[in-house]
């Protein structure tokens, strides 16, 4: 996942923020989601990808991705959510940045 030195001007998008779900199945959300980190590193163009249990409030999962560009971002994304994952989520704030 490491980034080719640049040549000039460069970018990728960064997308950051937060999913809420019920503090007692924050654990089983996570775990559910091991194989999502994984492919996610390892997919084209993934720069980080992490997805983390808040030290603060139980029921916040952090998220935190960076990408070499939207296509390989859109590439990845596919469909989303699975429907039990999505279920699961009971708010979520998240941004996309692009980045140069």
């Amino acid at each position: 996942m490491s980034r080719p030195a640049a040549t000039g001007l460069s970018s990728m998008i960064i997308v950051a923020g937060h999913l809420t779900v019920d503090p007692a199945g924050r654990a089983a959300y996570l775990a559910d989601c091991e194989q999502v980190v994984r492919l996610a590193r390892e997919a084209a163009g993934c720069l980080d990808f992490a997805l983390s249990a808040d030290l603060l409030d139980e029921g916040r999962i952090n998220v935190y991705e960076r990408w070499d560009s939207r296509p390989e971002l859109e590439t990845f994304r596919g469909s989303g959510p699975s429907d039990d994952q999505q279920d699961a989520i009971l708010g979520a704030s998240v941004e996309e940045y692009d980045v140069s």
